[in-house]
């Protein structure tokens, strides 16, 4: 299957961040660095973050502890007692200078920060610093002690931390097409993750700084390092499931009973029907899985269906497929909402969930576009929309339309 390619944009929060960057370099090149020794402290724990970032679909935020050290320097006023004067520019300098440090050898390996990635970061550390720096150089929180200093940090870092998901949203909107509602809605939920472990840090390092110097930082920074490798170590038990999962549906096609690649073209392309639809990030792994694991049912029959093509059984034969798929999913251990879709996929449309509902128009478009020569996508797409009357939801067939138009997305005869 031909991967989704969106166009090539150079998205505003790059142009916005390319501007701050070169802005904040110019100004802090002319002027000089403030408390130098601050700055390479703070410096060169960002560049450790960054020295010990893990990339990956399942980490949002793959420096943990660099992203909480750049809020931290951002929100600096006293280091030791003695204030500072940084200020904005300088922050972002430092921040820019240390996490392009830091990426170094994960460059000169290929998996280096992506440009989405920088931005949030000079963004970010740029918002935080704007609603700090200059209040703090006026004397603005000089009555601000104890208590409601450190709420106003956190407060700070929270808002922070909505702007960050905004900026992660709007990338991701443009990039894959999906919905910017619930792209921004999984970005929130993320915050409660990881991203509330590095707010804390951040907020903690700046009070920790303030009073006893920078001694505070490397003892600051080991919680948020054992909390990166606890993420970490559930990050591989989460892909090591999926593996799982994806072994057990190439069982079908093994045996012989589904074409080679046809569990993982339905997979692909239901997730992304179910993006272009509006499906949190936990409702497209469930969709995703069930989608691998759609047609397992078939290894319970005597006699293979011809090429594995179940769309085309009469409606009892296909509900006892997915009832028998369903008990199957339900014996691996996998997550009973995978099992619920699988075994649902053939009732009634108007009383199947919505992932049921995917993975029948898109298991129906893959197998009967299979089957129908060159013209093939074309003419299943128009075959599910003359079946919407009862068998497919309309909104998916026009979604699954949506997501081909805009990718030119077909599904090749072999895998």
């Amino acid at each position: 299957m031909t991967a989704y390619r969106p166009p090539r944009q150079f998205p505003v929060v790059h142009a916005c961040a390319a501007l701050l960057a070169a802005g904040s370099l110019a100004v802090t090149l002319h002027d000089g660095l403030e408390e130098r020794r601050v700055a390479l402290a703070f410096g060169l724990l960002i560049a450790v973050g960054e020295l010990t970032r893990r990339n990956g679909a399942q980490m949002r935020e793959p420096a943990p502890l660099g992203a909480a050290a750049a809020l931290s320097y951002a929100l600096l006023g006293e280091a030791g007692g003695r204030p500072t004067h940084h200020g904005l520019a300088q922050a972002v300098a430092v921040v820019l200078a240390a996490s392009l440090l830091g990426s170094v050898p994960h460059v000169a390996r290929g998996h280096g920060p992506t440009l989405d990635h920088l931005a949030r970061r000079v963004l970010t550390v740029g918002f935080v610093a704007a609603c700090f720096q200059p209040p703090y150089s006026r004397g603005m929180f000089d009555d601000w002690g104890g208590p409601a200093y450190a709420l106003l940090l956190l407060a700070l870092l929270s808002l922070t931390a909505l702007c960050d998901a905004v900026l992660a949203a709007v990338p991701a909107r443009s990039r894959t097409g999906r919905p910017f509602g619930p792209a921004l809605r999984d970005e929130l939920r993320a915050v409660f993750g990881i991203g509330s472990a590095v707010i804390a840090t951040g907020a903690v390092m700046a009070l920790a700084v303030a009073v006893v110097g920078l001694w505070a930082l490397p003892v600051f920074s080991v919680p948020l390092l054992l909390a990166q490798m606890s993420f970490r170590r559930y990050a591989a038990v989460r892909a090591t499931y999926r593996q799982t999962i994806a072994s057990l549906a190439r069982a079908t096609e093994v045996a012989g009973y589904t074409p080679a690649g046809h569990a993982r073209r339905v997979a692909a392309l239901s997730r992304a029907v179910g993006r272009d639809m509006g499906l949190t990030e936990p409702e497209l792994t469930v969709l995703e899985h069930a989608a691998l694991m759609h047609d397992i049912g078939q290894l319970s029959l005597v006699d293979p269906v011809p090429a594995g093509a179940t769309a085309g059984l009469p409606d009892a034969e296909q509900r006892r497929i997915a009832l028998l798929g369903g008990a199957v999913v339900r014996r691996t251990g996998v997550d009973e909402a995978v099992a619920v879709v699988v075994e649902r996929q053939a009732d009634p449309c108007a009383e199947q969930p919505l992932a049921a509902r995917i993975v029948r128009a898109v298991n129906a478009y893959e197998e009967k576009s299979r089957e129908g020569g060159p013209g093939g996508p074309l003419t299943a797409l128009e075959d599910l929309r003359l079946a919407t009357a009862g068998e497919y939801a309309p909104e998916v067939v026009e979604s699954l339309a949506r997501v081909l138009a805009r990718s030119s997305l077909t599904l090749p005869m072999t895998g």
